[in-house]
């Protein structure tokens, strides 16, 4: 028999325990995006390692974030039965076992042991996304989730600037550029000596990655992380879902689904298609592995101004408004400037530099998304936040579609899939999260 797990409600919490279960899952949210990120520079390097094409080579994020469709649901009842600690618990054990899959996918230089890894590593990480967005959303006035969402945003997006360029820095050399020209020379029995010498560069960062995780695991059952009560409703909440039996009767909840899905299919879009899109300008990857980061600092940029002025200057609600336009102008500008510049040491077309500034335009929307949809669902929350990370799958198919079309037309031209998946997020910004009923 279980043992009864003893929850808190969020409104008993002192000030000192709710800062420090933000300081918990800010951590958290570090080691989100440390293990996410570090995909920007993974799908370049398996590209050339594994020999790839560009749709082969984004299957690399499509294994990663499918197991957020799978797993999503599944995290939810798990959570329920052991608890938000122990289920973290198991999260982190589940990415574990994904990151020392990378040793015989290393070993045997096979790329599905590699997309098999990856999707464990993203299947433990959907436990813990399913725990952690909806505890930062109730862990304090719902006027402000947007101001602490922001500052896991923070951690996220520092992580995922560190992440790409700690990781280049352990595996590439000063030396493969001029590999990485030779490579498509050499005779096959030669290319595959150095191929397998490339690839299993990867073996030490990712053993130290699983021995990491595993140890993060247990932290998290012996840290003063308190079990928090989702399941309660207020009186008003109660009686306006007291004819509810389903999630799907909440068209806000499930709109802004389908827009988180839209969301951070742009995002990682932005961020993972953009050194592919400098090759294609004749940037190499050693100088192309630095524009996820600067990506990645708008968003940091973006947050940064969120905890500021949100709520005391603007409200989440037109921070949200804001940011979905300015993406729908910068993927206009993606496909439509043109003209080299030099900025930041780097000569490329300006179109890169609209890839960049997507960065700043995705920073707030997460952030708005999640308190508008999530808004008055009681005790259909944790299964409306399961639904929720179930749309971070558009991370997997997004970017899919478009390495897709960057190998049908070209890279500039397979950018135009960003701009129906704006519209969709001004919709919700504006419209869609104010319907509560599907038929007016």
């Amino acid at each position: 028999m279980n043992k009864e797990i003893t929850k808190v409600d969020v409104t008993s919490l002192n000030r000192r325990d709710t800062n420090i279960s933000i300081l918990i899952i800010g951590v958290l949210f570090f080691i989100f995006g440390f293990v996410s990120w570090v995909n920007s520079i993974l799908i370049p390097y398996f590209k050339i390692a594994c020999e790839l094409s560009n749709f082969q080579s984004y299957l690399v994020a499509f294994a990663f974030y499918i197991s957020y469709l799978v797993m999503s649901v599944p995290s939810s009842y798990l959570l329920k039965n052991v608890g938000f600690k122990k289920g973290m618990m198991i999260g982190f054990w589940v990415m574990a076992l994904g990151a020392f899959m990378f040793l015989p996918a290393a070993y045997t230089r096979t790329y599905e042991i590699f997309l098999i890894g990856l999707f464990t590593l993203g299947a433990g990480l959907a436990i813990l996304q399913t725990a952690a967005n909806p505890y930062i959303t109730v862990l304090g006035p719902k006027e402000r989730a947007a101001q602490r969402i922001s500052i896991m945003g923070i951690c996220n997006k520092g992580a995922g600037i560190l992440a790409p360029l700690l990781f280049a820095a352990v595996i590439l050399r000063s030396t493969d550029g001029e590999l990485f020209k030779q490579i498509p020379l050499m005779s096959p029995s030669e290319r595959e000596i150095v191929l397998d010498e490339l690839i299993r560069r990867v073996i030490i960062p990712y053993a130290v990655v699983g021995v990491v995780l595993f140890g993060l695991g247990l932290m998290v059952i012996f840290s003063p992380l308190p079990e928090i009560n989702t399941e309660a409703e207020s009186e008003v909440e109660a009686q306006a879902n007291s004819d509810k039996k389903s999630i799907f009767q909440f068209p806000h909840l499930i709109l802004g689904a389908i827009a988180i899905f839209l969301h951070v299919g742009t995002q990682v879009i932005a961020i993972d298609t953009i050194i592919g899109y400098a090759d294609s300008m004749g940037i190499p990857l050693m100088e192309a592995k630095v524009f996820p980061s600067y990506t990645l600092a708008l968003t940091i940029l973006g947050y940064t101004l969120g905890i500021i002025c949100i709520p005391r200057f603007i409200s989440q609600k037109n921070a949200l408004r804001i940011c979905t336009l300015l993406g729908s102008f910068f993927t206009i500008m993606i496909i439509f400037s043109n003209g080299e510049i030099n900025l930041l040491g780097h000569r490329a077309d300006i179109s890169i530099w609209f890839v960049v500034l997507l960065g700043f335009a995705n920073s707030l929307v997460w952030a708005g998304i999640w308190p508008l949809a999530l808004d008055g669902l009681g005790r259909f929350t944790k299964l409306g936040a399961s639904l929720m990370i179930m749309g971070l799958c558009g991370n997997a198919i997004m970017p899919l579609l478009y390495g897709y079309f960057a190998d049908i037309f070209n890279h500039r031209e397979a950018y135009w899939v960003l701009f129906p998946c704006y519209m969709f997020l001004v919709f919700y910004a504006f419209k869609g999260h104010l319907l509560r009923k599907w038929v007016a």
